[in-house]
Formats: structure tokens, sequence, C-alpha cells
């Protein structure tokens, strides 16, 4: 039995070569390509995908919250793909609920591979992405509060943060307050630069 597949990517050129790409891998049938967020959650909740392939820049916090959603459809299990992922984003989906994600450097086979994998219930993630997560064990920030500070530091207004992060603009402030006082930062913008300095995101 074949492993249905969804692809989510927003960019029209690359979705269709994604597809075309797929439909040569042995045991893969491609039922659905969409380029929204919404659109992919809806395809999914209806024709419940084997895999769900996330193809985008590595750094969109929008495409993890959807498929950390999808991840608790039944059967559905997702794997990002992108050229280079953010350090935060590693983060949050190894410790999430992501079954991986391969770096489109990649060759074909390990791709193909990798897909089979994470539909017989593996975890998938590249060896150096991994390396990158386990390289901030002296981060004392827990995931939420770096993702604040990322934020943040893209000069995203609280309110905006707030939105993102689906949270309130007060939790916002309690974050930045306990990651100023974790990292002993006289001020938010001094909590920001040793977070940067050390590379944490």
């Amino acid at each position: 039995m074949g492993i249905n597949v969804l692809i989510s990517d927003k960019m029209n050129v690359s979705r269709y070569a994604l597809a075309a790409l797929l439909e040569q891998g042995k045991g893969l049938q491609v039922i659905g390509s969409v380029a929204g967020d919404l659109e992919t959650i809806e395809f999914a909740d209806t024709h419940h995908p084997d895999v769900v392939i996330f193809n985008f820049d590595g750094a969109d916090s929008n495409v993890l919250t959807v498929a950390e959603k999808i991840t608790c459809l039944p059967r559905s299990r997702c794997l990002l793909l992108a050229e280079s992922f953010k350090r935060s984003v590693v983060r949050r989906a190894f410790t999430g609920r992501i079954a991986g994600m391969v770096q489109q450097s990649a060759s074909p086979y390990r791709f193909f591979e990798s897909i089979h994998r994470v539909h017989q219930g593996e975890r998938v993630f590249d060896t150096e992405l991994t390396v990158a997560v386990l390289g901030n064990n002296d981060c004392p920030l827990s995931q939420r509060q770096l993702s604040v500070l990322e934020l943040l530091a893209q000069g995203d207004t609280l309110s905006e943060i707030a939105a993102q992060l689906h949270i309130s603009e007060g939790t916002v402030r309690n974050y930045l307050l306990s990651a100023v006082t974790k990292l002993g930062a006289r001020n938010r913008i001094d909590a920001l630069r040793i977070a940067q300095e050390a590379h944490w995101f």
C-alpha cells in the first residue's frame, strides 16, 4: 500500500517541482498540493494524508503551528523541508511532535527514505540539526522565552509577538521579565544581547 503525501508550500514553482519529484518515489502518491496554512489544515482534516511535507524558508513559526495542529489528527505525520532551519525552529520541532526535518540539500534517495521512515513511525532529524538543539544545553531559557526574544529581535511589537504565539501581551511581558531575571540582565535589550551572543537562536 502506497504512502499518501500532501505538499504544503506557498511558492508555486517549488510546490509543483516537489510534486513532480515525489511522483518518482517508489510507493509515494501525492494526493494534494496546497499553498496556504488554512488550506493545509482543511485538506489534512478531510483527506487524512499519511505524511504532510512542509516546504518553507525554515524560519516561519506559523508553519510549525500548522504542523503541530496536523499532528493531532489521526494518522497524519509531518516532515519539514527547508534549505536551512533557524535554531529555535529546530528546537521547537525536535522537542515537539514533528516527525522529522530534512534539508533541501539532501539527495532524493535520502528524502524518499525519510518519508518512508516517518510513515513507519520513526522520527528523522539530520545529524547537524540534532547537534544544533543539543548544543543549547547551557541555555537557561525555556523554548517560549527564546521564541519571545527571537521575535523581539526581529523588531516585532509586544502585540505582534502575542498574536504570533497566540498568547496575551501580559504573558509576553512575563516571559521577557523571567528571561531578564534568569540571565541576570539589566533589561530586555540586555537579555536579547546575551541570547544573541550565545547563539541560542
